[in-house]
């Protein structure tokens, strides 16, 4: 089973993407086996974190600013190397377990597509798979 969405990424953040991901398992019709959940963009990332305390987004995005801060010595012409570089931290896709027909997932833990290079309307897919 292949499922496709789409976001509109007004700003840089990290969207939420759970309740796409709980959808597309519960469409399935799978019980237990994994969810691959992927983002084809070169500025955006997929990442499981905290999703009860939004202060923990936005201390991540103070942190990726500061790891990445813009540099002149950047040779990429669209401006945009901040935004790959993190992109390539964050990684492209996350794989997670699907049991009793649920994601499993920590008490706290939600996925994200993160958006580095706004405004973007972004695609991610959901792939699952049965034991």
């Amino acid at each position: 089973m292949f499922y496709e969405y789409t976001l509109s990424a007004k700003r840089e953040d990290f969207y939420n993407i759970t309740p796409q991901i709980r959808e597309a398992i519960a469409k399935s019709g799978i019980i237990n086996g994994i969810a691959v959940i992927y983002c084809p963009h070169t500025t955006a990332g997929i990442t499981i974190n905290e999703n009860a305390a939004p202060d923990v987004v936005h201390d991540l995005l103070i942190g990726l600013n500061k790891a990445f801060p813009d540099r002149a010595e950047f040779r990429h012409g669209e401006g945009n190397s901040t935004a790959h570089l993190k992109a390539s931290l964050m990684g492209s896709s996350a794989t997670i377990i699907i049991e009793n027909g649920k994601p499993v997932l920590g008490t706290w833990q939600g996925l994200y597509l993160c958006e580095f290079d706004p405004p973007r309307n972004r695609t991610f897919y959901v792939k699952v798979i049965s034991e």
